[in-house]
């Protein structure tokens, strides 16, 4: 599959109580529970994700939550209580596109910001679009925009770990990824370090400027 790019590859060791939460609100597909290892995949051009899936789950028992096919990209989730049937989906992932995990691309946080004491009609307005957890207002909210989208679900789950905080929303598909994290405001600097230290940690290769 020499026509198809590898824009995202993320293995998720375990999925966190909220980010479950909210893939099984927003998937159409079968529902993950916390702690399953997980698997995220973005490609370009988008209708190709459906060779990956069908070659995923015919290689192995991994149950896919998620599939986006848009005009530019495609993305697609797997997860399975043994981490070793998930490593195994990206394998034969991989060696379908005949690519590497390394080829994938090296992802850049587009925006980063952090609103501190929300007042009360922002937040309203937010609990009205979001498809996690409510906002309150005197909370602070973080977002983090990424490219590719999908690593943002990476960030999303480590913020989780590292912080006491509230998952508002998270789409980790489209142009840029988008997070919105809310809670107390040394909470939300703790998540916020923790998204940014994810994105900076993930590997690949630079995005052509062509």
């Amino acid at each position: 599959m020499s026509e198809v790019s590898l824009r995202a590859y993320q293995f998720i060791d375990s999925l966190q109580p909220q980010l479950t939460a909210h893939i099984c609100t927003t998937c159409r597909g079968y529902f993950p529970v916390p702690g399953v290892a997980s698997l995220f995949v973005e490609i370009a051009p988008g209708m190709q994700i459906h060779r990956l899936l069908d070659r995923a789950l015919k290689s192995t028992d991994v149950t896919p939550a998620t599939l986006i096919v848009e005009r530019a990209f495609g993305m697609l989730e797997v997860h399975h209580q043994d981490k070793g049937q998930v490593l195994a989906a990206g394998k034969a992932i991989l060696e379908q596109l005949g690519a590497k995990e390394e080829d994938r691309l090296r992802p850049k946080v587009v925006s980063n910001t952090i609103i501190r004491a929300i007042e009360p009609y922002h937040a309203m307005i937010l609990d009205k679009i979001r498809f996690g957890s409510m906002i309150e207002p005197g909370e602070s909210l973080f977002i983090m925009e990424t490219e590719p989208a999908a690593y943002v679900a990476f960030a999303a789950n480590e913020a989780e770990k590292a912080a006491k905080v509230t998952l508002v929303d998270v789409t980790p598909f489209g142009a840029f990824g988008r997070l919105y994290l809310a809670g107390d405001e040394s909470q939300i600097d703790s998540a916020a370090k923790a998204a940014t230290e994810a994105i900076a940690s993930i590997s690949g290769v630079e995005k052509s400027s062509r």
